[in-house]
């Protein structure tokens, strides 16, 4: 905890600085959140079509998914959202003729959550 997974338009590959986001988001992640810099795990999807509307396309995606273990308020997952959407504007700069669009969402880890380290 917390998982965080990321899901973008190929497109932006070039002009996202993935590594960066990542330690910037776990930093953000341990402030407001209370989450251990060794629990921060950030795993980076690219996808290869999108469609957005009924455009033929010059559009992106970034999607931000962050699960944490429940007790969090609404009010840190809300912070929470607020940093990250910031973050993909300082770390994913589109392709001119690209329009982006950026979201994120925190939500709780099932009960069911479980892990190992080996």
């Amino acid at each position: 905890m917390p998982q965080i997974t990321v899901d973008y338009s190929a497109p932006l590959s070039e002009g996202f600085d993935r590594r960066g986001f990542a330690l910037a988001l776990h930093d953000e992640v341990v402030e407001i959140a209370a989450a251990k810099y060794e629990a921060c795990k950030t795993q980076f999807r690219a996808t290869e079509d999108t469609t957005v509307g009924r455009d033929e396309g010059g559009h992106a995606v970034v999607h931000v998914t962050l699960g944490l273990l429940a007790g969090r308020t609404e009010e840190t997952k809300v912070r929470l959202t607020e940093a990250v959407l910031e973050l993909l504007r300082r770390f994913v700069k589109p392709e001119a003729g690209l329009a982006l669009h950026a979201s994120a969402e925190v939500r709780d880890l099932d009960a069911s959550y479980r892990k190992f380290d080996a």
